[in-house]
């Protein structure tokens, strides 16, 4: 009579801590922070609390873990965007940057350098600032979650990831090293701060109503801050009008351009009369 070999099968074995992470990520975009639960998981999974307990141990762990992976996946992307747009030839002013068919939007957004794999640090941090840029907007959830991964748990994998990615080309900027954390710091900050910033900002727009698109909001926005008192407010007033017509990414890579050349600018000084301030 032939012996049957007595398995115990651990479903931990097929559900990887990526599948859990991912499904997590499903589970926040869909639903938000609220949304997320292990009842939630585990019904998204097909599996028991026990197997997802296997690899992570609480919701906040778990929150973690996903906001790294979109990071991760935003900075890789911008790496591999940046050395595509490497190559590109830099737009003359009034050209348009729109990627042509099958060329990656960042990469042709980024900038352009002097052959493929050449990017410069300015074009890198460009690219990691829209790859971020573009995964708040994608993900509603995340600004809030890299505020808390960046002043709760600053010694997580977030905030070291995301400043690598901008510090090396801060590095390469020739900025002295005593002014790296400070030019560093600065990049990211305005990054996540307008890419959030954003990211409300088309949240509430979705939320205004049918009917009610950006154009118009920010149409209403214009209308009443030209009809502020020019006494108390003529600068507002004056910039109405660009308001109503700005592009929001546009201005984030102005934005990110009045950064670099500021950093530039004091490295460059600094260099020409070492010593002084």
């Amino acid at each position: 009579m032939a012996t049957r070999t007595r398995r115990t099968p651990r479903r931990t074995e097929a559900l990887s801590r990526e599948r859990i992470v991912e499904a997590a990520v499903e589970l926040l975009d869909s639903a938000g922070e609220n949304g997320l639960t292990f009842r939630a998981l585990t019904e998204r999974l097909a599996t028991g609390p026990g197997a997802i307990y296997w690899h992570v141990a609480n919701k906040g762990e778990l929150l973690g873990a996903a906001t790294d992976a979109v990071v991760a996946a935003a900075v890789a992307g911008a790496g591999a965007a940046a050395e595509a747009g490497a190559g590109a030839v830099a737009a003359a002013p009034g050209k348009d940057t729109a990627a042509e068919p099958g060329e990656d939007a960042a990469a042709a957004e980024c900038g352009a350098g002097t052959s493929v794999g050449d990017a410069s640090p300015q074009d890198r941090i460009r690219s990691v600032a829209l790859g971020l840029f573009d995964a708040i907007e994608d993900h509603p959830w995340l600004a809030t979650q890299l505020a808390t991964q960046l002043s709760r748990s600053p010694w997580g994998p977030v905030t070291p990831r995301i400043f690598e990615s901008v510090g090396r080309q801060v590095r390469a900027l020739g900025v002295p090293e005593d002014g790296w954390f400070t030019a560093t710091s600065a990049l990211v900050h305005y990054v996540l701060g307008a890419a959030g910033q954003n990211a409300v900002n088309a949240a509430h727009g979705s939320g205004l109503g049918p009917g009610v698109d950006r154009a118009a909001f920010l149409d209403a926005v214009s209308t009443a801050w030209e009809r502020l008192d020019p006494g108390d407010y003529p600068f507002t007033r004056a910039v109405a009008a660009q308001a109503r017509e700005h592009d929001d990414r546009e201005q984030f890579l102005a934005g990110i351009d009045l950064v670099l050349t500021g950093i530039t600018a004091v490295a460059a000084a600094r260099t020409a009369a070492p010593g002084q301030e």
